[in-house]
Parts: C-alpha cells; structure tokens; sequence
C-alpha cells in the first residue's frame, strides 16, 4: 500500500502531467535519492539536458524513458516541489515557495536555477494554478 507521502507526492505530479513510478518516490528517502540522481546528472550534462539523455547517459533512471524530450531541470524542480507538497500535506496542509526551498537546501537538492525555475512555474508545487498541466509543453524541447 502506498504511503501518504506518495500519495500526495503523485496526487502532485499528477496534477503536473507527469509521472512519478512508485519504485523512484514512494517514500521521502527514495524522492531525494531520486532527486539527487537528477541534480548530479544535470550537474555533469548542463540544465537543458532532457530525461531522455539522461537515461541514455546511464544513470538508471530507465524508469522515467517515456518522459523523453522533457527538460530534466524542470522534471527535477517538479520532483522538488512535488515532495515539499507530500511532505507539507503529511505533516501541517500546506506548502509555500520558501517551505520548497528549505526543504530542497535541508535534503541537500538547492542549486542556483532552483529558485528561478519555481517562481517562473510556481504551479510546481502549488495546486490552485490553473494551468499547471500546460507546463509540461512548455518544457519539453521542439
């Protein structure tokens, strides 16, 4: 059975368009592992590095293939924001910009474009913005 930290975790990429396999996020440890992974790839292939790259680089994120031509920054913000959410909902309901970057530099995910790319996309991690499904067009390359 699925924790509510993945729960909510999915419940938010879902509202993301975006898919989360349960193997990658179904606890906070794993989310930051995941995380992690991500950030060190990005860190050696450069911020418009898409998911599919990244799997075909070897990082064994094999899991996330289907994302293909999605900017694995974005995703990695998305994945970011998604368990500030999880955590927030598990622990007091809510989740604000300054809670996802705390909990980013606290698990050790912070880089200098995080901030950035959560306040340009701030349906990352909050809800109520309508257009959040839209985000993931946006970020996908031509």
């Amino acid at each position: 059975m699925a924790s509510d930290f993945y729960k909510y975790f999915k419940e938010n990429m879902d509202s993301l368009g975006l898919d989360c396999p349960e193997t990658l996020f179904a606890t906070k440890g794993t989310a930051i592992n995941t995380a992690a992974t991500i950030l060190s790839a990005i860190q050696q292939h450069g911020s418009k590095v898409t998911v599919a790259e990244l799997v075909g680089a070897g990082t064994g994120l094999e899991k996330l293939l289907y994302l293909g031509a999605l900017r694995a920054s974005f995703y990695v913000g998305a994945v970011i924001g998604s368990i500030a959410v999880a955590t927030g909902r598990s622990l007091a309901g809510g989740t604000s910009l300054s809670d996802v970057l705390m909990s980013a530099r606290g698990n050790n995910l912070h880089r200098p474009w995080l901030a950035g790319v959560l306040t340009r996309w701030p349906g990352i991690y909050r809800p109520e913005v309508n257009s959040r499904k839209l985000y993931r067009q946006s970020w996908s390359r031509p």
